[in-house]
């Protein structure tokens, strides 16, 4: 009898729509958020979870890896996200929709959106293999959603990834963290959930005919009702203000003169 033939790899890439990286932030005048009415784009990091998945599939093949599939959560404004995903090589997308009014979800209610998800894809041959996402979105600086969905699904993790390798006969994964002073390499068995840094790649732009070629790519639609999530937030902003200007220094002609101004400024010895 012949061997059956190993399962192809699906991989999940979660991305996030945020302020462009180039915008000045400015606080709203209602003091509760930032300015939204701003350009926005793919979180930075998210781009680079998307090209390693690419990156992967052309170094791996189409025999090993299957399909890249990317995921957002938000408005209806966040399909454009999707679209360029789906420009630079994503195979299809899901859009979990949100009110435009809506707040910016938290990451345990992602991680659970994506647990959810990932349930929804069965142990068949639509499974979840692989989650690349960024390691932390530009916006909220929290870094946390893919620990969160690694502890939730019971599965491997590697964070901070600067570089990725899939050994498929094994059913492992390689991965290269940055640590403090060098780096880290962590060998995890599939599933897995991988963050991603700066050094990982650099994105690819997407051509403009791929670009007409992505409007054709299916993008399914699911509401957090459909998944079972409840999106309510377990934190309150009470007020967002922006740090106070900054003034110019001053001169001291000897170092009395410095220790009184310190003192002055409340700055005790130690």
């Amino acid at each position: 009898m012949r061997p059956s033939a190993a399962r192809l790899l699906n991989i999940l890439v979660p991305v996030k729509r945020a302020v462009d990286y180039s915008v000045k932030i400015r606080v709203n005048p209602q003091q509760t958020g930032i300015d939204t009415n701003v350009k926005h784009s793919m979180n930075p990091f998210d781009e680079i979870a998307v090209e390693e998945a690419i990156r992967l599939r052309e170094s791996l093949g189409a025999s090993v890896i299957k399909s890249i599939k990317a995921v957002t959560i938000g408005p209806p404004k966040s399909v454009d996200i999707l679209r360029t995903a789906l420009a630079v090589g994503a195979d299809s997308a899901v859009h979990v929709a949100l009110p435009e009014s809506a707040p910016s979800p938290e990451p345990l209610a992602v991680a659970k959106t994506l647990q959810a998800l990932i349930k929804k894809a069965g142990d068949g041959e639509s499974k979840v293999d692989m989650v690349i996402l960024g390691k932390q979105a530009i916006d909220d600086d929290l870094g946390v959603t893919g620990q969160m969905l690694a502890g939730l699904l019971g599965w491997s993790q590697a964070t901070f990834a600067s570089k990725v390798e899939v050994d498929e006969a094994k059913g492992e994964v390689v991965v290269t963290r940055e640590i403090d002073g060098g780096g880290e390499e962590v060998r995890c068995k599939l599933p897995v959930v991988i963050t991603t840094d700066l050094r990982l790649n650099e994105p690819r732009y997407a051509s403009l005919p791929n670009i007409m070629k992505a409007k054709k790519k299916p993008v399914e639609k699911f509401s957090p009702e459909d998944l079972g999530v409840d999106y309510t937030p377990q934190l309150e902003t009470l007020k967002v203000t922006e740090p106070p200007k900054r003034v110019g220094g001053g001169k001291v002609a000897s170092v009395e003169e410095l220790v009184a101004k310190l003192k002055e400024a409340g700055v005790a010895a130690a």
